[in-house]
C-alpha cells in the first residue's frame, strides 16, 4: 500500500513522486489553499491560446492566397441560399440572432439560481466570461475596420460578399455575434452544451441563408470568440478548479467509505481519517488540464521512442483512470507489493481521484545510504521479477516509485504508467532502469549482484543492451550527468600536481563491465530505441528552411540562374570538377598528416568521400569529426587518442583557416582596383563578435566553469599528441599542406564555377567569400550548412567580388551541385565499402 504525490514527471510519461509525510512532514506546507480563493494560469489555456492564434492566421492566408477555393465554395453557398424564400430567411435571421443573444442571459440566471453552485466561484467564471466576451468584440471590430480600411481586394472579396437586395456594401468580415457569445460561453465555463451549440449553429446556417455571412466569416467568428476565451483564461488565471475538502469527502461517500477529515498533503493530494477500525486513505486527484500541459513533450517522446509510453493527455480521463485501476489490480493480483485502490471516482469533467490505502513509508531517495542494505535491493528485484513474472510493465523505476515500510519491505508504486501483457523489450528497459537507480546510490557492483541473485545471469544480460541514457527515465539520465560531472571534477583535482587527468569510468559503463564478468555472452550491442532522430527531423527542416530561401531567388531575377548553369563553359566547368574531386585528396593529405601512426591512405582518402554522405545528416562538421575518430579507431588506435588527433587537426585547421583569409584579404588590396575595405567588415566583425563572446563568457563563473571543462581535453590531450607529432615533421609538414590545399581546391573549384557561367571575379576575392562562407556553414546548426552557406556565398559574391545576383546565384547554385549534391552517391559507396572491409 504505497503513497505517492501528485508531482508529474514529464520524462517518465505521468510517473509521480514521493511518499506522504507524516503530520507536521514536509508535504503539508506545500499544500495548496482552499478551492475556489484563487485564481491559477493553466498552460493548456496557453497551449489553446497559439494555437486558435495560429488557426486565424492559416484562414486569413488561405482566404487571401486560395481565392479560388474561398470564392468557390461561397458562390455554392450563395447558390443553395437563393432557394430559401427571401421574407423565410430574414425572419429566421432574426430570430436566431435574438436567440442568440438570450443564451448568455439564460446560462448566467441558471448557474446563478442554482441551489447547488457555488455561489464566489460562479460569480469568477460569469466575470472572466463578460471580459472574453468584451475582448472578442473588440477583435472582431479591428478586423473588420482593417479588412475595410487596409486589406488587399482579394482578401476582401474572399471574406465579404454583396448585401442582398443589390445594394453596393459588402458583408461583415466577421459575421455577426458569433464571436462575443463563444468567448462568454468558453472562458464562463458553461455546462449547458446542447442548447448554445443548437443555437451558434442555427444562428449560423440562418446567416449563411439570408446572405448576411460568408462561410469564411462564420469561420473566423467561431475562431475568434475561442481564442479570446482562453486568451482570457490564461491572462486573468481561472478560478482554480480543484474540489474543495468537502466535496471530495461527500464523493469517498458516495463510493461506499466512511471519511472524517481531510487535509492537504502535497500538490493534488489529500490525506483522509475514515471512521475508527477503518485505514486512512491516500486521496491522488487527477487533473485533466496538468495531463494536458504535457501533451506535445510527450507525444514528442512516443513520436520518437519505441519504448515510450502512451501520451496520457491523448487519453479521456476515465480512459486513464481506469488504465491506472487495471495495472494497480494486475499487479495486486501478480503479489507484488504495492498500493490497494479503495475506491475511483470522477469529480466533473476536469478531475477525478484514486484512493489508495494508506501506509506510511519512505522512498528510496529519502533512505540514507546505509540503509540501502543488499536485502533491501534483493526485495526490490524479487518484487520486479514478480512484476515481470506476469507480463506487466512498470515504465517508470525512478527512486520515488520504491516505497521502503516500516518493517523495511520495498513496495513497487506508481503504475500510471505501466502496462498489461508488455512486450519483452519493455521490461527488458525496467530491468535497465532499475540497475542505474541502483547503481547511482549503492554502485555497480553490488546492483549487478544483487540483480543476478534473484534474476539470473541471462535476464540481467538480455537487458544490456537496452543500458543506453535516452532508454532511461529523465531524472536518472540528469543523475548520471551529475556523477560523471562530479567524478571527473574529483578525478581531475587529485591529477592536478601529477599531469592530466583522465576521464573516470562511466556509471553505465561499469554496470555494463559487471553484467559481462559474470556473463560474457552478453549482448554488448545497444538496440535501437529510437523511431525518429533529432538530427533527422533537422535536415528536414535544414533542406525545407534552404528550398524556401534559394528557390524563389532561383527566378526573381532578370538573367535566370538556371539557364546560366545550363550553358556553363564545359572546359572550366571540367575544371571545376576536377578542383572539387581533388579537395578529398587534399583533404585524406590534412588528417593523416596529424595521425602518429601509419594509415592507410588509400581507406582515409575514401573515408573523406564518405564524409559527403555524412553531412547530409548532420550539422556542419560534427559529422566529419565523427566519422574521422571512428576510422581512428578501427584502424586500432585507441580512443583518446584518435579524438586527440582529430583535435588537433581541427586546431591547425583553424589558424590556418584564418591566416589563409588574412592573406587573400591583404592581396586583395595589392589588386587593380581591389581594396579589402569590402572584405575588411565581415572579417572584423566575427573577431569583435568572438571576443566579446569570450569575454563574456569569462565574466559570467558558470559559462567559466563551462569553457575550463571544455577546454580542459585539450590541454590534458591534444596538446600531448601535438608535442608528439613534432618529433615527425615530415608527417606535420604533409597535414599543413593538406590544410592549406584542400581550402585552396574549394576556392579553386568555387572560382572556376563562376568563370564557367561567364563571370570574371577576382580569384583572391573569391577565396575570401569562401573563407567566411565556409566558417558560417560549419557554425550553422543545419546538415551541410544548407541555406546558411549558399545564402552567404551568395551575398558576398555580390558585395565583394562585384556579381550581379543572377550570376552569382549560378555560380554558388553550380559550386553547391559539385560539392555537395553529386559527391552524396559516391559518398554512401565509399561508406559502405569501409563498413563491408571493417574500417569503418
Amino acid at each position: 500500500m504505497a503513497i505517492v504525490t501528485g508531482r508529474v514527471d514529464s520524462d517518465t510519461g505521468g510517473a509521480r513522486s514521493g511518499g506522504i509525510p507524516g503530520p507536521g512532514g514536509p508535504g503539508g506546507d506545500a499544500a495548496p489553499g482552499p478551492a475556489g480563493t484563487a485564481r491559477v494560469r493553466q498552460p493548456v489555456a496557453l497551449i489553446r491560446l497559439l494555437a486558435g492564434v495560429a488557426a486565424i492566421t492559416l484562414t486569413l492566408l488561405l482566404a487571401d492566397y486560395a481565392r479560388a477555393t474561398t470564392s468557390g465554395i461561397a458562390s455554392d453557398v450563395a447558390q443553395a441560399a437563393d432557394l430559401v424564400p427571401r421574407p423565410l430567411a430574414g425572419l429566421a435571421g432574426g430570430l436566431t440572432t435574438a436567440a442568440l443573444l438570450l443564451v448568455p442571459a439564460y446560462s448566467a440566471a441558471r448557474r446563478l439560481t442554482s441551489a447547488a453552485a457555488d455561489r464566489r466561484r460562479t460569480l469568477q467564471h460569469l466575470s472572466d466570461g463578460l471580459l472574453a466576451a468584451v475582448l472578442a468584440y473588440g477583435i472582431s471590430l479591428a478586423l473588420d475596420l482593417w479588412v475595410d480600411e487596409a486589406a488587399s481586394p482579394t482578401l476582401v472579396a474572399a471574406l465579404t460578399q454583396r448585401l442582398p437586395g443589390g445594394s453596393l456594401a459588402h458583408t461583415e468580415p466577421v459575421y455577426g455575434y458569433l464571436a462575443p457569445v463563444l468567448g462568454f460561453l468558453t472562458a464562463s465555463a458553461a455546462r449547458e452544451r446542447r442548447l448554445p451549440r443548437l443555437t451558434l449553429a442555427a444562428s449560423a446556417l440562418a446567416g449563411l441563408a439570408a446572405g448576411y455571412a460568408t462561410p469564411t466569416a462564420l469561420l473566423l467568428g467561431l475562431l475568434i470568440g475561442w481564442t479570446a476565451a482562453h486568451g482570457t483564461r490564461y491572462a486573468v488565471g481561472t478560478p482554480d478548479p480543484r474540489p474543495r475538502p468537502a466535496q471530495l469527502l461527500r464523493s469517498l461517500r458516495e463510493a461506499g467509505l466512511r471519511p472524517v477529515a481531510a487535509r492537504p498533503a502535497g500538490p493534488d493530494r489529500y490525506l483522509v481519517t475514515q471512521e475508527a477500525g477503518r485505514p486512512d486513505l491516500d486521496v491522488q486527484l487527477l487533473d485533466r488540464q496538468a495531463v494536458t500541459a504535457a501533451l506535445f513533450q510527450r507525444a514528442w517522446r512516443r513520436m520518437r521512442l519505441r519504448t515510450a509510453p502512451h501520451p496520457r493527455a491523448l487519453r479521456s480521463l476515465r480512459t486513464g483512470l481506469e488504465h491506472e485501476a487495471l495495472v494497480s489490480y494486475a499487479a495486486v493480483a501478480a503479489g507484488v507489493r504495492t498500493r490497494r485502490i479503495a475506491a475511483t471516482a470522477e469529480l466533473g469533467r476536469d478531475s477525478a481521484l484514486v484512493a489508495y490505502e494508506y501506509l506510511p513509508g519512505r522512498t528510496l531517495d529519502r533512505l540514507a545510504d546505509e540503509e540501502l542494505t543488499d536485502a533491501l535491493l534483493t526485495d526490490a528485484w524479487s518484487q520486479l521479477a514478480l512484476l515481470h513474472r506476469r507480463e506487466i510493465s512498470h515504465r517508470a523505476l525512478v527512486p520515488s516509485a520504491l516505497l521502503v515500510d516500516d518493517a523495511g519491505a520495498v513496495h513497487l508504486v506508481d503504475l500510471a504508467d505501466g502496462d498489461i501483457a508488455a512486450s519483452d523489450l519493455v521490461m527488458r528497459c525496467d530491468t535497465a532502469q532499475l540497475l542505474a537507480t541502483f547503481a547511482l546510490r549503492t554502485g555497480a557492483e553490488r546492483a549487478v549482484r544483487t540483480a543476478v541473485a534473484v534474476l539470473g545471469a541471462d535476464t540481467v544480460g538480455a537487458a544490456l543492451p537496452l543500458l543506453q541514457p535516452i532508454a532511461l527515465a529523465g531524472t536518472t539520465r540528469r543523475e548520471l550527468k551529475r556523477a560523471a560531472s562530479a567524478a571527473r571534477a574529483a578525478s581531475a583535482e587529485r591529477s592536478q600536481p601529477a599531469g592530466p587527468a583522465t576521464p573516470p569510468v562511466e556509471l553505465l559503463d561499469a554496470i555494463r563491465a559487471e553484467v559481462l564478468r559474470t556473463q560474457p555472452q552478453a549482448p554488448v550491442r545497444a538496440v535501437k530505441v529510437e523511431r525518429l532522430r533529432p538530427r533527422t527531423l533537422l535536415a528536414v527542416c535544414g533542406g525545407v528552411v534552404a528550398g524556401w530561401l534559394l528557390l524563389p531567388q532561383l527566378f526573381a531575377t532578370e538573367q535566370n540562374p538556371i539557364a546560366a548553369v545550363a550553358d556553363a563553359d564545359p572546359l572550366w566547368l571540367a575544371l571545376a570538377l576536377l578542383a572539387a574531386v581533388t579537395s578529398h585528396v587534399t583533404a585524406a593529405m590534412g588528417f593523416v598528416g596529424f595521425v602518429p601512426e601509419r594509415l592507410d591512405f588509400r581507406n582515409a582518402v575514401f573515408a573523406q568521400v564518405a564524409g559527403s554522405f555524412v553531412k547530409l545528416v548532420s550539422p556542419g562538421g560534427v559529422g566529419g569529426v565523427a566519422l574521422n575518430t571512428r576510422f581512428l579507431q578501427r584502424a586500432g588506435i585507441p580512443t583518446a587518442q584518435a579524438l586527440s588527433s582529430v583535435g588537433v587537426g581541427q586546431l591547425f585547421g583553424l589558424v590556418l583557416h584564418l591566416l589563409q583569409l588574412g592573406a587573400f584579404v591583404y592581396l586583395m588590396g595589392m589588386e587593380p582596383g581591389g581594396s579589402e575595405l569590402d572584405a575588411l567588415p565581415a572579417v572584423v566583425g566575427g573577431l569583435v563578435g568572438a571576443g566579446v563572446l569570450l569575454a563574456l563568457v569569462s565574466a559570467v563563473p558558470p559559462a567559466r566553469r563551462w569553457l575550463a571543462a571544455r577546454l580542459r581535453p585539450l590541454t590534458s590531450e591534444v596538446l600531448p599528441r601535438l608535442v608528439e607529432l613534432l618529433r615527425s615533421p615530415g608527417r606535420l609538414a604533409v597535414g599543413v599542406a593538406g590544410q592549406l590545399l584542400v581550402s585552396l581546391c574549394l576556392v579553386a573549384c568555387l572560382y572556376c564555377c563562376a568563370r564557367a557561367v561567364g563571370r570574371e571575379p577576382a580569384f583572391a576575392a573569391v577565396a575570401v567569400v569562401f573563407l567566411i562562407g565556409n566558417a558560417v556553414g560549419n557554425a550553422a546548426p543545419t546538415p551541410g550548412g544548407a541555406g546558411a552557406v549558399d545564402s552567404a556565398l551568395v551575398t558576398l559574391l555580390e558585395h565583394s567580388a562585384s556579381m550581379e545576383e543572377g550570376g552569382a546565384l549560378a555560380a554558388v547554385a553550380l559550386y553547391r551541385l559539385l560539392t555537395l549534391v553529386l559527391p552524396v552517391l559516391p559518398g554512401w559507396a565509399a561508406f559502405a565499402w569501409l563498413q563491408r572491409r571493417g574500417a569503418l
